[in-house]
């Protein structure tokens, strides 16, 4: 079965996306006012040359005289010139509004990313939604740029026009209007294909950016199993869904101006035929053919020009309903207005029979209990699936209990700013992430106003200041985005010298140690006992020789804990986590003799 195509936006939504443009443009009443002067000014100029070239004839050379005509020039001269500046001035001063209204949603809609909760990014790519900041609003700004004022010139345009031409002769001007219905029919049947096209276009290209934003950040992976072919296999399926929607928008609005010529051409014609016969019987002057002439094509033209507008208008209401979908959806701190912000934790946490699940179909964590201490160190045990991670993400709030409640030292978390529970909180996770910019940057950005040597102590006590002074620069060596020139463990070392700037109450570890060689690892599990004295801290581990000192070891499987106690405690009981010490030593033993 061929892919679905997504419906025509319907009548009501797209007149209400129009107007909630217009409600960023109304900030700019002001200026919106001078360019529609323009306009006004713009057209009523270039109605009154055809006019005065049409009169000029009857005067000056179908009477063959020149006295005046001198003037007249000169007058028609200055009308074409004031013309050309009203034009630039309404375009210049259209730039700038539209330049300032797509800053503000640009600005709005990045904004509204940081404010949304992390289950919003867990069901989208990446790439797709920096398609919607960036080419969704390219087409917003590019359409307000010519299409607004394209529109208001259009419409005064035909609107004088029709005014001056019932004036000069009515018979004439009906003769004009029979190819109007032509000209509406044809739009309709065009624009009832290209708006629905738009739509698809703008969603596979989101789609597409999507995809290409994924397989660069996963180059390493596809190399290692070649699979470069599928990649492009797939690749080229989503292109050409791109492809052919833009293909058919395109087809269908390039028949715009091919039949607005044929039209324009006939209705041409039309006046110059029933313009002759008029003028051989004395009706009309032939000064007045000739404005009428000229006005049968600014006539069709504006309509020309409406219909091209209107497609673009239609993609770029396609990107702004894009825009405005994530505008519109629920902040993660809407529901926090009424909470307390707290400003010290001392790093007590209670979980109470807390239940959850990512989808309807069965619980994750199933009435989970749990006490931990200040400065308490609890390690979260178990196979692939159990449930650690769920158990961390809970515990930061970047999913609330299904049922049960979290306590944050005796306190129900959902009385709490989730801003405030988190800013007590630092985290040395397994895929160490680093912004571009400088190493001090980069530490710094566990607390932003520290000074450079509480940065450089930071360092010290993570054991990366040795590495750090050996480099170029020092501290003031730039990364590219992601860290990308100096070594995992390296990284790793940074991002405990955030965690040890933030100086937090509670410090989340997720396999800080995986991946990272043996005198690194040394380092690194120094490091992080500077960073855990004191604090109460959550460990994943997967490797259970590096949780072999912490206070509390809770085995979680299938969404419960099923044992619970220190290293020794839970190695007496020979239950589920003596058969995965167990077997982690043989495999660790096996490996030792193999490199032997």
């Amino acid at each position: 079965m061929g892919k679905k195509s997504p419906p025509i936006l319907k009548r009501g939504k797209f007149t209400a996306i129009i107007n909630r443009i217009g409600m960023y443009l109304a900030d700019y009443k002001g200026r919106l006012t001078s360019v529609l002067l323009m306009v006004m000014l713009s057209a009523a100029l270039g109605l009154l040359g055809p006019f005065i070239i049409g009169r000029t004839i009857d005067h000056h050379l179908a009477e063959r005289s020149s006295e005046g005509l001198g003037m007249t020039l000169a007058i028609l001269a200055l009308v074409y010139l004031f013309h050309s500046i009203a034009l630039w001035l309404q375009n210049y001063w259209m730039i700038g509004i539209a330049q300032k209204t797509v800053f503000k949603m640009r600005t709005q809609l990045f904004a509204k990313l940081h404010k949304l909760p992390i289950r919003f990014f867990d069901k989208r790519q990446y790439g797709e939604l920096m398609s919607r900041v960036t080419n969704d609003i390219e087409n917003v700004s590019s359409t307000l740029n010519s299409s607004v004022i394209q529109i208001f010139s259009s419409i005064l345009t035909l609107t004088g026009t029709m005014i001056v031409m019932l004036w000069l002769s009515p018979l004439l001007t009906l003769v004009t209007m029979t190819i109007v219905p032509l000209m509406f029919l044809g739009m309709k049947w065009i624009t009832n294909r290209t708006g629905r096209l738009y739509k698809e276009q703008q969603k596979n290209l989101g789609e597409l950016n999507g995809y290409i934003e994924e397989t660069i950040s996963g180059q390493k992976i596809i190399k290692a199993f070649s699979q470069e072919q599928k990649v492009l296999d797939d690749f080229l399926v989503k292109s050409d869904q791109l492809k052919k929607a833009g293909y058919w928008a395109q087809v269908y609005a390039g028949f715009i101006p091919k039949l607005m010529s044929l039209l324009n051409n006939l209705s041409f014609t039309l006046v110059a035929a029933a313009g002759a016969i008029f003028a051989l019987n004395g009706m009309v002057s032939i000064g007045t053919i000739v404005i009428f002439t000229e006005y049968a094509r600014q006539f069709t033209r504006p309509l020309n020009d409406l219909s091209n507008q209107f497609n673009t208008l239609l993609s770029a209401v396609a990107g702004a309903e894009r825009v405005f979908d994530i505008i519109d959806e629920k902040e993660e701190t809407e529901d926090e207005k009424s909470l307390k912000s707290v400003a010290t934790l001392r790093g007590e946490v209670e979980f109470s029979n807390v239940s959850f699940t990512y989808e309807k179909s069965g619980d994750i964590i199933k009435s989970l209990s749990f006490y931990a201490r200040s400065g308490e160190s609890i390690a979260l045990v178990g196979p692939t699936g159990a449930g650690k991670s769920t158990i961390i993400n809970l515990l930061i709030r970047f999913y609330e209990p299904n049922s049960g409640k979290i306590f944050f030292d005796g306190k129900d978390s959902r009385s709490l700013t989730r801003e405030s529970i988190r800013n007590q909180m630092a985290f040395v996770l397994q895929d160490s992430f680093l912004f571009e910019g400088t190493i001090r940057e980069n530490i710094r950005y566990g607390r932003l106003d520290a000074t450079d040597e509480e940065v450089e102590q930071a360092a010290k006590e993570a054991n990366a200041l040795s590495f750090i002074q050996k480099l170029p620069n020092g501290f003031d060596t730039e990364l590219q985005q992601d860290g990308s020139g100096i070594s995992q463990g390296q990284k790793q070392l940074l991002t405990i010298a955030r965690a040890i700037l933030a100086n937090p109450a509670i410090l989340i570890l997720d396999e800080a140690t995986s991946s990272i060689d043996t005198i690194t690892e040394l380092k690194i599990q120094e490091a992080l006992k500077r960073l855990m004295k004191g604090r109460t801290s959550f460990i994943i581990a997967h490797r259970l020789n590096t949780i072999q000192q912490a206070d509390q070891i809770l085995v979680i499987n299938q969404g419960e804990i099923i044992e619970k106690g220190s290293h020794r405690e839970l190695l007496e009981k020979k239950g589920f986590y003596f058969d995965l010490y167990r077997n982690q030593f043989k495999k660790h033993v096996i490996s030792q003799t193999a490199n032997y």
